[in-house]
Parts: structure tokens; C-alpha cells; sequence
């Protein structure tokens, strides 16, 4: 059985863009897995500490036979080979994978929440969601266009449209 997932793709040190270019070739290599949309490719202003590099942030859509938390694994696996260092709280990284929504499911446990619990306030999450699916909907039947956040403000920019991330 495939399921739909969203996966929020962020860097801001080193090559971020060849980072999410990276991170998507391995989303690909992943088991039971394709990719079916990738987003146009945006640049944003960090949230939290102000002292770190602009982001650049896209979101892939996969079909996948992987559960939500075998999939989350491989996500901190591709984060981890990549460098990524767990420093402070929405502090900078090399890359940042979340698994933004999986099929239309609402999960709680210690180490995984889907729908990711800050989505509906990022424009750089939700904007970028709605370049793949313009009829996203929440597990709760929310339409993510319906969302404020899902209007690009000034902090939000396109650095590049679809197709970025083919080698």
C-alpha cells in the first residue's frame, strides 16, 4: 500500500541548495519510495534566533510504502549524513527534513506529531506545500489555502522555479 506524504526540505549553512538538491536524490533512493512533485525553491528569513543566514526551504510530495515512522527515520538519517548538528532550538543547519503530513493522518507520539505541529503558521512550509497540491487539506478538513500563512509575505522570496533540484 503508497501513501501520500509532504516533506518540508530547509538548509541555511554551507551549499544550502545543493543540500536540498542532495536530500531530494536521496528521498528518491529511499525504499518503497518516489517522488511526485517537488516545489519551486524559496528563500526565507530564519525563525527564531536573528543571527544566522536567510533559509532556503522547498517541499517534495512522495509516495511511499514506508510508515510515518520508518519514514521519519530516514528522514534523520539524511539529515545526520549531511552534517546536521542539533545545537540549539531553531537554530541554524546544514539540512532540515519534517514530515509535514502523512496520508490524511493525525499522529501524537513522543517522537513524531503529523500534521507538523508549526506548519499552519509558515508561509515558507505552506506556500511552497500549495506550488504541488493548490487543494491541500489538513487532517482536520482545513483547506491549507484557506491559512493566512499561506499567503507569501516580504520574508518569503522564489529563488527558483520548478525543476531546480534535476540533476
Amino acid at each position: 500500500m503508497s501513501y501520500t506524504a509532504f516533506i518540508g526540505l530547509g538548509a541555511n549553512l554551507g551549499d544550502p541548495r545543493q543540500q536540498l538538491i542532495e536530500a531530494i536524490q536521496c528521498l528518491s533512493g529511499l525504499p518503497h519510495t518516489r517522488i511526485t512533485g517537488v516545489s519551486r525553491l524559496y528563500g526565507s528569513a530564519p525563525v527564531g534566533p536573528q543571527d544566522q543566514p536567510d533559509y532556503v526551504n522547498a517541499v517534495a510530495r512522495l509516495e511511499t510504502g514506508l510508515t510515518p515512522h520508518r519514514l521519519l527515520a530516514e528522514l534523520q538519517a539524511i539529515e545526520n549524513n549531511a552534517g546536521r548538528i542539533r545545537e540549539r532550538h531553531w537554530g541554524p543547519r546544514t539540512l532540515d527534513l519534517d514530515l509535514l503530513l502523512y496520508a490524511r493522518d493525525e499522529i501524537r507520539t513522543a517522537n513524531l506529531t503529523v500534521p507538523h505541529l508549526e506548519m499552519v503558521n509558515r508561509a515558507f512550509v505552506l506556500v511552497p506545500l500549495l506550488d504541488i497540491d493548490p487543494e491541500a487539506v489538513l487532517p482536520n478538513g482545513l483547506k491549507a489555502a484557506s491559512l493566512q500563512a499561506a499567503t507569501p509575505g516580504p520574508d518569503l522570496h522564489v529563488l527558483a522555479d520548478s525543476g531546480w533540484w534535476q540533476p
